[in-house]
C-alpha cells in the first residue's frame, strides 16, 4: 500500500522558515525521522521511505505554491496512488498559531496551493492536514505576514506543532484518516 505527503511551500531560500513554507518543514521532519532524505525529481523533491510495512512518497512541488496541484497529479499518476492515501500540509491564516487539523476535504479557502490542487485533481476531496499559523497582522498586511519568518516567541510553538504532524502523519498512514481525525482534532 502507497502514500502521498505533500508539503506545500516555495523553493528558494528566501521562503526558508516562512509561515508559507510550513508544509515544507513538515514533510522535511517527517523524512528526517524516517532517516531517509530528498532527492531532485519531476516536479518535486522527493523521498521514498517505509513506515509499518507501507511504502510513503514524500514531495515538495518545486512548481512553487501557486502550482502544487500539478506535482501532486503527477506523483499520484505516476505511482498510482488513491486520493484517500494523499495528505496535503498547508498553512492556513483561518486557525491561531496553537491549532492542527485534519480534515478529508474543503473548500481552498483563498489558498493558492489548494486551488491549484482543487482544480487539477477536479474535487474539493482529498485529505488536507491544516497547520495554524494565525493572523495576526495589520490590514493591507496579509502577503507581509504570510511570506515572513516565525517570531523568536512563536518558534516555540512552531516546533511543537511540527512534532505533532509527524505523529499525526505516521497515524493517518496506519489507522487511517477518520480514526485520526477523531485522535487528533
Amino acid at each position: 500500500m502507497k502514500y502521498l505527503i505533500i508539503g506545500l511551500g516555495n523553493i528558494g531560500q528566501e521562503y526558508d522558515a516562512t509561515r508559507h513554507n510550513i508544509g515544507f518543514d513538515v514533510a522535511d521532519a517527517f523524512v528526517i525521522a524516517r532517516q531517509s532524505s530528498f532527492r531532485t525529481d519531476r516536479l518535486a523533491f522527493v523521498s521514498e521511505c517505509r513506515w509499518k510495512g507501507k511504502q510513503i512518497i514524500v514531495i515538495k512541488p518545486t512548481t512553487y505554491m501557486n502550482l502544487s496541484g500539478k506535482a501532486m497529479k503527477y506523483w499520484m499518476d505516476k505511482e498510482k496512488i488513491a486520493v484517500e492515501h494523499t495528505l496535503v500540509i498547508v498553512d492556513d491564516l483561518a486557525l491561531p498559531l496553537d491549532a492542527l487539523r485534519l480534515r478529508p476535504g474543503g473548500s481552498d479557502a483563498g489558498h493558492n496551493g489548494l486551488k491549484d490542487i482543487q482544480a487539477s485533481l477536479g474535487s474539493t476531496k482529498y485529505p488536507r492536514l491544516k497547520f495554524g499559523i494565525g493572523n495576526n497582522f495589520p490590514k493591507g498586511k496579509q502577503i507581509d505576514f504570510v511570506l515572513g519568518k516565525w517570531l523568536p516567541e512563536e518558534l516555540p510553538v512552531v516546533k511543537e506543532k511540527i512534532l505533532k504532524s509527524v505523529q499525526i502523519i505516521e497515524s493517518f498512514i496506519s489507522i487511517g484518516l477518520e480514526r485520526t481525525m477523531n485522535l487528533y482534532n
